[in-house]
């Protein structure tokens, strides 16, 4: 497959007083723009989300890897641990990514993705209750979905759970999200799989099954 050409550009999103700061990389005429939320204790330089991203830009898909948390408030969480797991204002951080989005020249009509891995998974499912109009997707890795709790079943949009075959709480929590979901939901088991995908071979599979429901949601019946 040829290499696909591709901007690359810091940008800053703005959160109240401060901003959020991305790295948005988008190929000519993006299909859709997804939109990374890194799990607890991670930010936009996760070396398992860049690597999914890789794969998602090779298909001609953009992609927009932000941190969360502001310079401030990372400090205050490296200290506490306790904004990491702040599941409102992390979605609310994705929301105003999403309309972001929506109002640059660049990417005003592209439709959004989500990815979210661990708890970012439960933020990026707010987000996408919340934006219905623009989101089109989500994909979770080794996410919380449970932590989304009464928005699971206003999400609309497409949802893939990926979840690692040996990450055994974690897929049983999974299950038991998939079945609050009215949207279509399909949950996939990568055999061998502990919860942050380290297993040989293991990453690669989440990444191709991202970029494939990315590229093609309406697989499955609404």
């Amino acid at each position: 497959m040829p290499a696909v050409t591709v901007r690359e550009v810091v940008v800053a999103v703005g959160a109240g007083a401060e901003a959020l700061r991305g790295d948005l990389a988008l190929p000519s005429s993006p299909a859709s723009v997804v939109l990374f939320a890194h799990g607890s204790g991670s930010s936009r330089f996760s070396p398992r989300n860049r690597a999914v991203a890789a794969t998602l830009r090779q298909a001609g898909l953009g992609t927009l890897l932000l941190d969360l948390l502001t310079v401030t408030e990372e400090r205050i969480d490296d200290a506490t641990g306790r904004l990491r797991f702040d599941i409102p204002l992390l979605a609310r951080r994705l929301v105003a990514a999403i309309d972001w989005l929506g109002a640059e020249p660049d990417t005003a009509g592209a439709p959004v993705g989500l990815f979210g891995a661990s708890t970012g998974a439960a933020a990026a499912l707010r987000a996408a209750a919340e934006r219905p109009a623009r989101v089109h997707a989500v994909v979770s890795r080794g996410g919380r979905p449970d932590l989304a709790g009464d928005a699971l079943p206003q999400v609309r949009a497409p949802v893939l759970l990926l979840v690692g075959g040996r990450d055994e709480q974690v897929l049983d929590l999974n299950r038991d999200a998939a079945r609050r979901m009215v949207a279509p939901c399909r949950l996939a088991v990568v055999p061998g799989a502990t919860h942050l995908f380290t297993e040989p071979g293991t990453l690669e599979q989440v990444a191709a099954a991202a970029r494939d429901w990315f590229l093609g949601p309406g697989d499955l019946p609404r």
